[in-house]
């Protein structure tokens, strides 16, 4: 009978010695990785730190050599979470976008139609993405997130989060703004110049909205499935409408109306296909 030497495992193991900065990145790293499977609670108790060495294998002595305190670590996991807050955007708004404008193609021909276009991706994409925030558990470590920092005490660790979160706020809002102007530009929309303000204000404030309802939701689940018949701001026929939609397209048309200068041919036409084939990127 042969004999195999078992192999090292669990605390057995012989660690090579690691420099501080690649425990302090192996560390964090196992942690967030705990944290975007099951989000964040506003106490952090469900994350423990000997489950956190052992998720990094890295070795006792040099966790504790680099956070000789438990809390030490959680300030330094706090700011590291306030810099990467910001929630992703979902995928699968461009393949929705397409499939709504191949659709009702037709719509793009008349300025009512095109008006209609727009209200009706404002409504099936403001619930999508309710949905998926609702279900995120990266929107959930972002609420929490916030919550955690409003209790934090004044101090330097309170003035650090804050930053990491404004800029990790502004990049979002850039992304949200970003995308509102390619498809206000896309279906020959602008902003109106009389209220003199920028497609970050308009992303602000439908983010605001979007975060206000998910919210709500958590206590008052009807507003997840609430839906009423109506046509908003003219849209082209009636249909269910959720609350999310309502809030999206009240904020946008305020914002939002035709461009004048846009000039409607083939050409254009062609070019909102290819527009929409860029951002899917290219095809499997």
């Amino acid at each position: 009978m042969r004999n195999e030497s078992p192999v090292p495992s669990g605390l057995g193991r012989r660690h090579r010695r690691l420099s501080d900065e690649e425990t302090r990145a192996r560390m964090l790293r196992a942690a967030l990785d705990t944290i975007q499977r099951t989000g964040l609670t506003v106490s952090l108790d469900h994350i423990r730190f000997e489950d956190v060495i052992r998720d990094a294998d890295v070795a006792r002595s040099t966790a504790y050599r680099h956070w000789p305190y438990r809390d030490l670590f959680f300030s330094d996991l706090i700011k590291e979470l306030a810099r990467s807050a910001s929630p992703e955007i979902i995928a699968d708004e461009v393949t929705l976008i397409r499939h709504i404008v191949v659709e009702h193609e037709d719509w793009l021909s008349t300025p009512e139609g095109r008006h209609g276009l727009i209200l009706e991706l404002v409504r099936r994409l403001a619930l999508l993405d309710f949905r998926t925030v609702l279900s995120s558990p990266g929107w959930r470590t972002y609420l929490a997130l916030h919550a955690t920092f409003s209790g934090l005490a004044d101090g330097d660790l309170r003035n650090q989060v804050q930053a990491a979160l404004a800029q990790a706020e502004a990049g979002q809002t850039a992304l949200i703004a970003k995308a509102w102007e390619q498809l206000a530009g896309l279906l020959g929309y602008r902003l109106r110049p009389e209220l003199g303000c920028g497609f970050d204000t308009v992303a602000t404030l439908l983010s605001a909205a979007m975060r206000g309802l998910v919210i709500t939701s958590l206590s008052t689940p009807e507003v997840a499935t609430r839906v009423t018949l109506a046509r908003p701001s003219g849209a082209a026929t009636e249909e269910e409408w959720s609350l999310p939609a309502l809030a999206m397209a009240s904020t946008a048309m305020t914002f939002l109306e035709p461009d004048p200068a846009t000039k409607w041919d083939d050409a254009r036409l062609a070019s909102i296909h290819t527009a929409l084939d860029a951002w899917a990127g290219p095809r499997r």
